[in-house]
């Protein structure tokens, strides 16, 4: 075979391994519509699936279309977006909500490029959608996929930044029929979340493990800059998340007070307060009080 047959066989070899290994997760069944799509594709990124699931189902029974998400308070999708983390999420997930509305008349739009036109809607997350939204044979690179190419085609361990090669790296593996294309999307981010992951990936399993250049060389360690764990004990994320917890619980607005009892150091707390209210995840009001944000409605 040709290099390039070699490399389309692999990713052959991928999607035949995700038709028995695939995990049933809610998003993926048959019927699942694009907005719903959307909306677990946001919650996921840089959030575990175990997570995400009861959250995106809770969200999907209030608000099973975008006019539905774009006609509620700022403060009801912060209070919904629960612990999940960075929570400028929910709002620019409803953002896209309202951008839907007023763009294309409450459908989510088809296209990677109006797809990437809305609010908080990067590359990875249009072609997405489009393709598990849509069912089009679509790349879709995230930090997963990227890591079963540098160990698959590249021999090394760990990805590394970003590159603009990494679409091109992708296309080399996928399938040329279009409904395998699109598998393989799902295929090669199943791969490396459950297979092919950081640290100690579990090789014995792995359904090209004949043919990764990485194993083949021996597994050689990474060679670049360590990767740095995320702490998160005692960051300014913890004191944001305790504060939008104060917030949360409240039916009112609440004085300074409330606020200065989440969390010990007064200038932190300014600090975190202050870049609460700069994202829109907090507001004062004249009389000098903080609440979550009401903003407009029926958007």
């Amino acid at each position: 075979m040709t290099p390039q047959e070699v490399r389309r066989s692999t990713g052959e070899a991928i999607v035949e391994w995700y038709a028995v290994a695939a995990r049933d997760l809610p998003w993926r069944r048959p019927g699942v519509d694009a907005w719903a799509v959307l909306v677990s594709e946001v919650m996921l990124q840089q959030t575990p699936v175990a997570r995400v699931e009861p959250v995106w189902r809770e969200w999907l029974d209030r608000w099973p279309r975008p006019a539905d998400l774009a006609a509620v308070a700022p403060a009801d999708v912060i209070r919904a977006w629960g612990k999940l983390g960075y929570p400028r999420r929910a709002l620019r997930l409803r953002e896209a909500a309202a951008a839907i509305v007023e763009r294309h008349r409450g459908v989510v739009p088809s296209s990677v490029a109006e797809l990437e036109a809305l609010p908080g809607i990067g590359t990875y997350t249009a072609r997405a959608v489009a393709c598990f939204g849509f069912g089009q044979p679509q790349p879709v690179v995230d930090t997963n996929v990227r890591r079963v190419v540098a160990r698959v085609l590249h021999g090394r361990a760990e990805a590394g930044n970003a590159r603009t090669a990494d679409l091109a790296d992708v296309l080399e593996l996928t399938p040329a029929d279009p409904d395998r294309a699109r598998r393989f999307s799902v295929a090669a981010m199943e791969l490396g979340a459950l297979v092919c992951v950081a640290g100690t990936p579990r090789c014995g399993i792995c359904p090209v493990r004949d043919r990764c250049a990485w194993r083949l060389a021996g597994s050689p360690a990474h060679d670049g800059p360590a990767r740095r764990g995320q702490k998160f004990a005692g960051t300014d994320r913890q004191v944001r998340g305790k504060l939008l917890d104060v917030l949360r619980a409240a039916h009112e607005p609440v004085d300074a007070a409330a606020l200065d009892a989440a969390w010990g150091d007064p200038v932190q707390r300014s600090r975190c307060l202050d870049s609460l209210i700069t994202d829109g995840l907090v507001e004062q009001t004249p009389d000098g009080l903080f609440r979550l944000p009401v903003g407009d409605q029926g958007t």
